[in-house]
């Protein structure tokens, strides 16, 4: 038998969490697309355009955040999970501020740090598996709502993809530090690579908080 959704008699709640989980799942599109061309055409109208993209979802997502606070406490809604919710809402937010944090930083301070057109090709593997984490992590939110039972699929695949980032991360160390670029350049490439696997930790890091509520929504 499976578990009930959470707001199955809430649909104005709903809404709101729905809203705010596609913001944070635009920013991961943002994100990947920002990096992609701050890689191919550095700092441009374009490239500046999607940090205000991402800047705008932050601004929308916490608007929803706090209205989804007030329509829980105001209401008296789902009392047993409410901290839950609001738990899992403030990590998802927190991942959505960093992938802006990481995006701003790599505009304003690595612009020109990954050269190559090899290297190039691989940082944005990189970037489309963290991406991935991050539409996971927002699956796996969803999931928690409407089918815990579904949230294990997207912990794995979470971690999955956690993984291969940091292969790939390391990889392209390897060949960095193998190369004859001068020293300061090859520490300001790692400082970008590190930057954007961390976005993959943090994923993962939510996809351990999903596992244990997923388990209380099923007992």
């Amino acid at each position: 038998m499976s578990t009930p959704a959470l707001f199955a008699k809430t649909r104005f709640l709903e809404a709101q969490i729905d809203e705010f989980l596609d913001k944070v799942s635009e920013g991961a599109i943002y994100f990947q697309r920002g990096i992609e061309l701050l890689l191919e055409r550095g700092v441009v109208e374009e490239t500046e355009r999607k940090l205000e993209q991402l800047m705008q979802l932050k601004e929308r997502a916490n608007e929803l955040r706090r209205a989804v606070v007030n329509t829980l406490y105001t209401e008296m809604l789902i009392p047993d999970f409410r901290g839950d919710v609001l738990r899992l809402l403030t990590h998802l937010y927190a991942l959505l501020d960093a992938t802006k944090n990481v995006f701003q930083e790599l505009l304003i301070g690595y612009t020109g740090a990954i050269e190559g057109a090899e290297a190039i090709a691989e940082v944005k593997e990189l970037v489309a598996v963290v991406a991935q984490s991050l539409q996971e992590a927002v699956r796996g939110a969803r999931a928690f709502f409407r089918n815990p039972e579904a949230v294990r699929d997207h912990i794995n695949h979470i971690r999955v993809y956690e993984s291969e980032a940091d292969a790939i991360t390391l990889r392209l160390m390897k060949a960095l530090f193998a190369s004859d670029r001068p020293l300061e350049r090859k520490l300001l490439a790692r400082d970008a690579l590190e930057v954007i696997d961390g976005l993959a930790d943090r994923a993962e890091e939510i996809s351990d908080e999903l596992s244990i509520l997923a388990i209380k929504r099923v007992l």
